[in-house]
């Protein structure tokens, strides 16, 4: 069988490569890193030296790690794995920021991030009043500095003098840090990941890269990020980069590391745990970080973690019961397992493990097909039967998303009432609420001329003076959702629920890859549906009102770039989302614009959201420490803290 090196070989390499290797200049703008001194190594324990008894743990993955390098799309067996290599910088856990390797989180407040005013001249990089990335030239509208509001917006005119304010970020973290080999990690390891999160055109940091001036070393221990005038970012607390191994990654190109064993299947971090040993297809092996720092703290107080890629859910289960598995990661679908994980956790058997998450599932309505861009609507475009908002009510009222929840998700989730999870800290509770009524909801549709005039709920309403739309048209639409057991379930009860209303209903199921199809010929992306169940994610605890702004639209002048599918268009919401996402959470409009902005959404409906994305996990009966939280993206977030035996008691 082959065998990938152990961890020593990779100890032993890195005390061998030069450290004075410079650092591919970056792209226009970015300021380049000179190289660190040579650190004077610390004395390394044997990683592989252990203790007479080893406290030992089999954690069963859903796949194989694809890849251990950051900047290579991980997928979320290697996320599972990565925690356990760094500590993050920042863990995002309860809708909140928590610092671990960072002294303290930078806030203005503090005054570790501040605003200052930076003079801008033509053919600068800013930001604009509508929050995209500009060149400035005469015509382009900003912010000038002191300026906050829509009332006060300027017009750039040519040789115009002008001041706009730019936000200033300090980051520390903590004094003692070192490298699984030794080496002390310094500021310049984080700008190091800064130059690689450029070379390697990562899809997930354009949108902060390119609103990035500068990002450099303040001292030995401190960086600071500068963005681009203009940019208020309200989540400018985590821009900070996880340091990467200079000393030892700096002899390659940042092509290179992606294959590169030292990177992608061996990486040096400092984290709880370091791999040891790797059989593709098959396990790995992870031991203790005797330089972890908080070892004095007794922490790991695992010795070793014994991984193993089960994908079978019932597999897992399996080994779960047998011991062969200590512990059942969120990346093995465990969704169909619910209830008979819950009768083990029940008799003690096991311990069962549940939380929402920040993803929202939703039933997006096709409002403005792409079809209508061009503003003229032919016999063959289909009728603007969803632009009427009260038809949209109407619609949320017929749909019993409680049943999908108490049935599907089986009660573990709460059905939301806007675009984020009720528990957002951000939630206000004076919203437009539409439980399943099917009384109100064919009244409201009787109203708005939506006639049953057969008697009969079981056919489809037709309209009769509906604005916009064709007397005689059928209220008649199209389902449209992947293949997926957990969509299949929710959509057949929704579909039926809606038909009780006189809402006719045709369910049509795609593979992954017929709905996501690129447009202009995809249903989804080409805006070609009239009901379209999905999930938009993200891992952003700042709410995403953007995704139905009208910019956010995709059509075929923006290359069909965009979330909002729908083709919702609202100028009092485009407003206001956008005073939210200039606002910044130590500012009092901060709440007060993302609550509006989700009253205008409730009101509105350009999507129905059905329930939040459910993580599962599974664990033996006496696991201590492990536990799911909704907004963080990695679910052994606090791995050093993992225990069993009678800390359980």
């Amino acid at each position: 069988m082959f065998r990938f090196f152990k961890l020593t070989t990779i100890l032993t390499l890195s005390l061998g490569f030069l450290l004075s290797a410079c650092i591919a200049e970056r792209q226009a703008g970015a300021t380049v890193t000179a190289s660190p001194p040579q650190p004077e190594l610390a004395s390394v324990p044997s990683a592989t030296s252990a203790p007479e008894i080893l406290r030992e743990l089999t954690l069963c993955l859903g796949h194989e790690p694809n890849t251990l390098y950051p900047y290579d799309t991980p997928n979320p067996a290697a996320k599972s794995v990565l925690a356990a290599i760094y500590d993050a910088p920042l863990d995002s856990l309860n809708y909140g920021y928590e610092p671990t390797v960072l002294q303290k989180l930078p806030s203005l407040d503090h005054g570790d991030a501040s605003l200052v005013s930076v003079p801008v001249a033509e053919g600068d990089w800013v930001v604009d009043a509508e929050g995209d990335l500009v060149e400035l030239i005469q015509g382009v509208r900003i912010y000038p500095s002191g300026c906050h509001e829509s009332d006060c917006v300027l017009t750039y005119k040519k040789d115009m003098t002008i001041q706009m304010e730019q936000m200033v970020v300090n980051f520390s973290f903590i004094s003692g840090l070192r490298w699984a080999d030794g080496t002390p990690m310094t500021s310049d390891d984080s700008v190091y990941a800064f130059d690689l999160a450029i070379a390697s055109n990562d899809p997930t940091q354009t949108f902060l890269l390119e609103r990035t001036e500068s990002y450099e070393a303040a001292d030995p221990l401190s960086v600071t990020w500068r963005g681009l005038p203009g940019f208020r970012d309200n989540t400018y607390m985590t821009n900070f980069w996880q340091p990467m191994p200079y000393h030892l990654w700096g002899e390659f190109a940042a092509s290179e590391l992606v294959d590169a064993d030292v990177a992608a299947r061996f990486p040096l971090g400092w984290g709880a745990f370091v791999v040891d040993e790797w059989f593709p297809a098959e396990s790995m092996r992870l031991v203790k970080n005797p330089l972890y720092h908080r070892a004095d703290e007794g922490l790991p107080y695992l010795d070793v973690i014994n991984i193993r890629f089960v994908p079978d859910p019932n597999t897992a289960i399996a080994a779960l019961l047998d011991g062969e598995c200590d512990l059942l990661d969120p990346s093995i679908p465990l969704d169909g397992q619910v209830a008979l994980l819950q009768d083990l956790d029940a008799s003690g058997q096991i311990k069962f493990f549940s939380t929402e998450k920040i993803s929202i599932e939703s039933l997006y309505l096709g409002i403005t097909p792409a079809d209508h861009d061009d503003g003229i609507i032919s016999g063959n475009d289909r009728p603007e039967i969803l632009s009427d908002p009260r038809t949209r009510q109407a619609l949320a009222l017929c749909l019993d998303r409680q049943r999908v929840v108490d049935t599907v998700l089986h009660g573990l989730v709460t059905v939301p009432d806007s675009y984020i999870p009720n528990e957002h800290p951000l939630y206000t509770p004076v919203l437009e609420l539409y439980s399943f009524d099917i009384t109100e909801g064919a009244a409201l549709l009787d109203d708005i001329g939506w006639k049953d005039f057969d008697n009969d709920a079981s056919t489809p309403r037709t309209a009769h003076n509906v604005e916009s739309v064709p007397a005689g048209t059928a209220l008649e639409l199209d389902y449209v959702t992947t293949t997926s057991i957990q969509r299949r379930q929710s959509s057949e009860i929704l579909a039926n629920s809606l038909a009780r209303c006189g809402v006719g209903i045709n369910l049509h199921y795609l593979s992954p890859d017929e709905f996501y199809a690129p447009a202009p010929d995809g249903v989804l992306l080409g805006r070609n549906f009239d009901l379209a169940q999905f999930t938009l994610g993200s891992e952003s605890i700042a709410p995403r009102c953007d995704w139905f702004n009208t910019a956010a639209i995709p059509t075929a002048e923006n290359n069909w770039i965009g979330a909002n599918m729908s083709g919702y268009s609202n100028v009092d919401y485009d407003a206001v989302c956008q005073r939210a996402i200039h606002s910044l959470p130590e500012e009092t409009g901060y709440t007060q614009n993302y609550q509006q902005s989700l009253s205008i959404y409730a009101r509105e409906l350009p999507s129905i959201p059905l329930y939040p994305y459910l993580h599962i996990a599974a664990a033996r009966a006496d696991i201590c420490g492990f536990e799911l939280d909704p907004t963080t993206t990695k679910s052994l977030w606090n791995i050093e803290e993992f225990d069993y035996g009678d800390c359980a008691e």
